[in-house]
């Protein structure tokens, strides 16, 4: 069971239970979290592989509790920062309680899917999966089934489900599957709670977003970004905020800044925007750029950004 939860939480509830997401990039497993905890836990964006952590969301319904485990999408790479995450992912699915395996309905199975399938043929007695982008024009769920049959066969119908995580389609039955997996316990949570992430973090994942968005082209995964000073202010009203977009070389810092600071005023106005609809308090964002070497090698700093 996994470490640090919310010790002061004592509300008992009939089902509880951590669900480690799982999938290739891109497939939406942070867009599904986001709908299910009904407000914005994790970073969503078309590069793959945005999400670098363990981000987690809390569902509090009737049933029980669901801690759900977004974890970076799968991908075959032998890069430091890829096997960094591979070995995040591998620690979620070994300590969940249930594992959800998603799928894209407009993407074939292919090279990368047979992967993620044979990790997870020794967990089918814990696995639910859900074929997601049910909505797509190209959806196709009887060859995605198919491939869960020849390569899970003892996964049972009654644990697929189709879905859109992008307008919530089919994710009522998703919830009803997933509470009728979990095993009976205490919530791990109190039931306020939709996210166990920290404001730093959380703030950092948000400029991210907002940046790795608007550079996608020039800088899919050369940075990171790092909250240096936070300080409360008017009593407690404002929260002042330092952050550091972080590049990997000194050229880069051009692109993120933009012509006449265009590109980071941009960024840092979409954070601020974002923050007012997460936060009680006013936030008052002083956004930075600067390089710092080859950082997607540096193992101490690969351990804090991805929790390990």
């Amino acid at each position: 069971m996994y470490d640090q939860i919310n010790q002061t939480s004592q509300t008992s509830q009939k089902k509880s239970a951590f669900v480690a997401l799982v999938g290739r990039p891109s497939v939406g497993k942070s867009t599904l979290v986001n709908f299910l905890c009904g407000a914005k836990v994790a970073i969503v964006s078309a590069v793959p592989q945005t999400t670098r952590n363990a981000i987690r969301g809390i569902v509090n319904r009737e049933q029980g509790q669901l801690v759900l485990v977004d974890t970076p999408g799968r991908h075959d790479s032998e890069k430091k920062l890829n096997k960094k995450l591979r070995e995040l992912s591998d620690r979620a699915l070994d300590e969940a309680d249930i594992v959800l395996y998603l799928l894209d309905a407009t993407r074939a199975p292919g090279h990368e899917e047979d992967g993620i399938a044979a990790r997870l043929a020794p967990l089918q007695n814990r696995l639910a999966v859900a074929v997601n982008k049910m909505d797509g024009k190209n959806a196709a769920y009887d060859g995605v089934r198919e491939f869960l049959k020849r390569r899970l066969p003892d996964l049972t119908d009654e644990r697929c489900f189709k879905i859109s995580a992008l307008n919530g389609e089919g994710t009522g039955s998703l919830l009803d599957g997933l509470y009728k997996m979990a095993p009976e316990g205490p919530a791990l949570y109190g039931e306020d709670y939709y996210t166990d992430q920290d404001v730093p973090f959380r703030i950092a994942e948000i400029i991210r977003e907002k940046a790795i968005n608007r550079l996608r082209e020039e800088l899919p995964h050369s940075l990171y970004v790092d909250v240096a000073d936070t300080e409360f202010r008017d009593e407690g009203k404002k929260l002042w905020v330092r952050a550091f977009i972080v590049t990997e070389r000194e050229s880069q810092k051009g692109m993120v800044v933009g012509k006449d600071g265009a590109m980071i005023k941009a960024i840092r106005q979409a954070a601020q925007k974002d923050m007012k609809k997460i936060f009680d308090w006013k936030i008052e964002l002083d956004l930075r750029v600067k390089s710092s070497g080859d950082w997607r090698h540096n193992d101490a700093l690969l351990k804090r950004l991805t929790g390990r």
